[in-house]
C-alpha cells in the first residue's frame, strides 16, 4: 500500500505523530485483506469481525508532511481463533525505514463471541493460511 502523508496528521514539529501510525497499519490490514479476496465489509457481511487485541510500533525515522510511504503487510501467525500481522513503512523516496510495527486480531461473530474460523468458515481460514508466510 502506498499512501501521502496528510498535513493534518503531523505535529508541531512537522512530523508524523506516532499515533497516526497505528491508523496505517489499519488501512494496510484493510488494504491487504482486500488484496487477499478477503475485503473486511464482507467479513462483516457473514458475521466474522476481527478486533484488535494488541498492536505495537517501532519508529525510526519520522515521516513529514508530503512524504509519501508504503507498508508492507505479513500474516505472520494463523491460529484457529487468531492471526498476526507485521508492518514495514518506508519513505518511498528515500527507502528508509521508518517504523515497524505488529498487531493480533481474534476470530469473533456479531455477539463478540470467539469463532473457531476452521470449523466455522473453512474456506475463509484456508484464506488465511494460504497467505501465511
Amino acid at each position: 500500500m502506498e499512501r501521502k502523508v496528510a498535513y493534518y496528521e503531523t505535529d508541531r514539529m512537522g512530523i508524523v505523530h506516532h499515533s497516526n501510525y497505528i491508523r496505517y497499519m489499519e488501512e494496510a490490514r484493510l488494504s491487504w485483506l482486500e488484496e487477499n479476496g478477503l475485503a473486511y465489509d464482507t467479513l462483516e457481511t457473514i458475521g466474522i469481525m476481527l478486533p484488535v487485541i494488541s498492536v505495537d510500533a517501532e519508529y525510526y525515522k519520522p515521516l513529514k508532511f508530503g512524504d509519501t510511504f508504503n507498508i508492507t503487510t505479513k500474516l505472520i501467525a494463523l491460529t484457529n481463533v487468531k492471526i498476526t500481522l507485521s508492518y514495514e513503512i518506508k519513505n518511498s523516496q528515500t527507502n528508509q525505514l521508518c517504523a515497524i510495527g505488529k498487531s493480533s486480531h481474534c476470530f469473533v461473530n456479531n455477539d463478540f463471541k470467539p469463532i473457531a474460523i476452521k470449523k466455522t468458515n473453512p474456506d475463509i481460514f484456508k484464506l488465511f493460511k494460504d497467505s501465511l508466510i
